[in-house]
């Protein structure tokens, strides 16, 4: 298939694609690939392109959606949507964990895959020393809200027991300076994963189980209204957790 986002964009500005080329000096040929064969430019030479045609690199490449080094768009904050957690990349998982300097906030139920599956807990410590504040919201498996969630999602005592176990997980970690895990009862309409300027939105659907249903990616942006909403909802139910002593 070709790149019709690139064709567009450089017949947008008047230019074609050997001058583009000449521009940033390339081949034609290497430059007209990047059409017809939807190949992608090195980094610093996809810059230039950007630049030159005054647009975002993930609107040109939205394959680069999940390269955190990629510039985001200045005017849109969602970076990918993914068809299920399930969809999400490996990479992108721990490169999100791994890149954490200053703030890492989870609001889950479970969650437990963060733990079995990225290996979560050495980096949480690892962060938390480095002065970075790290915060998990999980359930209360007694909670009216989780026990119908249980029921709804057709795992009855499944999801209370991985509760349980994520719980145990996080009180490795949860008497480490900057680090807090709290319990809530609250109604999971998102699981929430922040990492610094970086937020996945797992949606719940009734009757669905977490990781068959659609993630957003986010990247915060200055006045960014959606990084805000689910951020704020994090809050909210901070606010009425209690701190966990298990």
């Amino acid at each position: 298939m070709a790149n019709e986002r690139l064709r567009a964009a450089t017949r947008a500005v008047n230019l074609t694609i050997e001058e583009v080329a000449k521009a940033v000096d390339v081949d034609p040929k290497t430059a007209e690939r990047w059409i017809t064969k939807e190949r992608v430019p090195h980094r610093k030479t996809r810059r230039e392109v950007a630049e030159l045609l005054n647009v975002a690199e993930v609107q040109l490449w939205p394959s680069l959606a999940d390269d955190l080094h990629t510039s985001p768009s200045d005017n849109t904050e969602l970076v990918h949507l993914y068809p299920s957690r399930s969809a999400v990349p490996f990479a992108l998982w721990t490169e999100l964990i791994a890149g954490v300097r200053e703030r890492m906030e989870v609001l889950v139920f479970s969650g437990q895959f963060l733990v079995e599956q990225h290996d979560i807990l050495p980096l949480v410590k690892q962060k938390a020393e480095s002065g970075a504040h790290v915060r998990f919201a999980v359930g209360d498996e007694t909670s009216p809200a989780v026990i119908q969630r249980a029921v709804e999602e057709g795992t009855t005592g499944g999801l209370e027991g991985r509760i349980q176990l994520m719980r145990r997980y996080l009180s490795k970690v949860s008497s480490l300076p900057n680090v807090e895990v709290r319990t809530h009862g609250t109604i999971l309409y998102n699981s929430l994963y922040r990492f610094d300027d970086q937020l996945l939105v797992n949606g719940h659907a009734f009757g669905a189980l977490a990781g068959e249903c659609p993630v957003m990616h986010l990247r915060k942006v200055p006045d960014g209204p959606m990084w805000e909403h689910y951020m704020q909802s994090f809050e909210r139910v901070w606010k009425e957790a209690e701190s966990d002593t298990l």
